[in-house]
């Protein structure tokens, strides 16, 4: 399966020292960056927090409303490599798919971060399990009843790979029925449009762009870095692209 899957093979880059996805926020300074191994380690981690401390088996349901961040990665990568069908409501972008929650079956999880707790409180199913998931460096200073921090929680879970279940590229990956393989496909299409090559870092201002398409998968199917920028100033954008040595802007 990895052969086909973009997201749990990113190409050429499992040798490299330099990070996979870094994370800017240019309000606070705040900087986090990941190699390939680190991100391997954490969404190791956010598949154990899943099947483990959730008891998520394939096909279960998982609503993931997040942002462009390097904890969203993990996620999306750890909620994939135990089959878990992820389902997002990004905003809607020109020419790409956005999914949603398909048929009657309730989501079994849901992680947002606490900026749009409200936003999509009425939308939140009753699941089991309930997670916010913040974009700073530090644990959550106020956690509502009913929810879990999963900074805190997805370190309970070790960064040793998960035994991963015997997975197809025709197993559906989203509640619409959208296929590992498929996704695939697209993210290699969507690489293509953006002519990313193995070697290119890309900025991606995450408040322009928060389809995980073209932020995550396509990078990774090209074997392509990213920076994510948040509170991006356009004006600063060249200067930052200088900076951090970019090849694409997105």
């Amino acid at each position: 399966m990895s052969a086909t899957l973009p997201m749990l093979s990113a190409v050429g880059l499992a040798e490299r020292d330099q990070p996979l996805i870094t994370y800017l926020d240019h309000q606070t300074g705040h900087r986090h960056q990941l190699t390939a191994a680190e991100l391997g380690e954490w969404s190791a981690r956010a598949a154990g927090l899943l099947r483990d401390g959730c008891g998520l088996t394939p096909g279960s349901r998982v609503a993931v409303l997040l942002p462009p961040h390097w904890r969203t990665a993990a996620v999306l990568l750890g909620a994939w490599a135990v089959g878990l069908e992820v389902s997002f409501r990004p905003r809607a972008t020109a020419g790409l798919p956005v999914l949603e929650p398909g048929g009657d079956r309730p989501y079994d999880a849901v992680l947002v971060t606490p900026e749009r707790l409200d936003d999509w409180l009425e939308d939140v199913p009753d699941g089991l399990h309930r997670y916010l998931v913040g974009t700073g460096p530090d644990p959550l200073a106020d956690v509502p009843a009913g929810w879990l921090d999963w900074s805190v929680e997805v370190l309970r879970h070790g960064a040793a790979p998960a035994d991963r279940p015997t997975l197809h590229a025709t197993d559906p990956a989203s509640p619409d029925g959208t296929t590992y393989d498929e996704w695939g496909r697209v993210a290699r299409a969507v690489a293509d449009q953006l002519d990313l090559r193995v070697g290119d870092r890309l900025l991606v201002d995450v408040a322009e762009h928060d389809h995980h398409l073209k932020w995550l998968l396509a990078p990774l199917s090209a074997g392509a870095t990213v920076l994510l920028c948040a509170d991006l100033d356009p004006a600063d954008r060249d200067a930052v692209a200088a900076a951090e040595q970019v090849t694409r802007i997105l």
